[in-house]
């Protein structure tokens, strides 16, 4: 892969850039649709997608999160993740297979599930977290971002370091390695974000 770890965040020069200054392995792509076609995929994945709102379970007690999701892969996949168990997954729609196929030509890495999450406005985001889920081992992660552009940040498990990314429209940011072991993310709230976001997060989810 053409790319050069340790390039600062803010310098768009060469793409894939690394984004993590150690303990990781997190690049970002930048756009790998062009603006139409992200916009296209957008609004056929927000009408046609059957969303619903996510379940997470804290201290005993599940809830129901204001963000909505929908799980796709290969027949009898099942993700357990903040409690709760996803299965029965949804198959994959045309848009989703051109969507994971050009991730894959991208990364060089193949996925057999993806976990959709839409969020309507900056009301709605993720705290913090870390995607170590014994289905998923050492697979990496691979996000694509339609719709609103929104802050993605880092935060080191030990030092406490954060880092922050600006997501854009029809970007694609691939987390691997040691990235889950060693730091947090979160996509924080936004007064400033008034329309909504798909994230797409392809995963291989292993043991099946």
């Amino acid at each position: 892969m053409n790319y050069q770890a340790g390039l600062p965040l803010d310098n768009p020069a060469v793409l894939p850039r690394q984004i993590l200054p150690g303990d990781g392995d997190c690049r970002y792509f930048g756009r790998i649709f062009s603006a139409e076609e992200a916009l296209q995929l957008f609004q056929s994945l927000l009408k046609q997608t059957s969303w619903k709102r996510d379940e997470v379970k804290v201290y005993g007690r599940h809830y129901l999160t204001a963000r909505q999701v929908a799980w796709f892969g290969e027949s009898q996949l099942s993700y357990t993740y903040s409690g709760t168990t996803h299965s029965q997954p949804l198959p994959w729609s045309r848009d989703l297979v051109k969507i994971k196929n050009e991730v894959e030509a991208q990364t060089g890495q193949k996925y057999n599930a993806c976990l959709a999450n839409l969020y309507q406005d900056g009301s709605q985001g993720m705290g913090w977290h870390q995607d170590n889920e014994k289905e998923l081992s050492q697979s990496s992660i691979a996000s694509v971002s339609l719709g609103a552009e929104r802050r993605f940040d880092f935060r080191h498990k030990q030092t406490g370091e954060k880092l922050s990314i600006f997501l854009e429209q029809g970007s694609l940011l691939l987390m691997a390695g040691q990235t889950q072991k060693h730091w947090q993310h979160q996509l924080p709230k936004s007064a400033k974000v008034a329309t909504p976001r798909i994230n797409l997060t392809f995963r291989n989810i292993i043991g099946h």
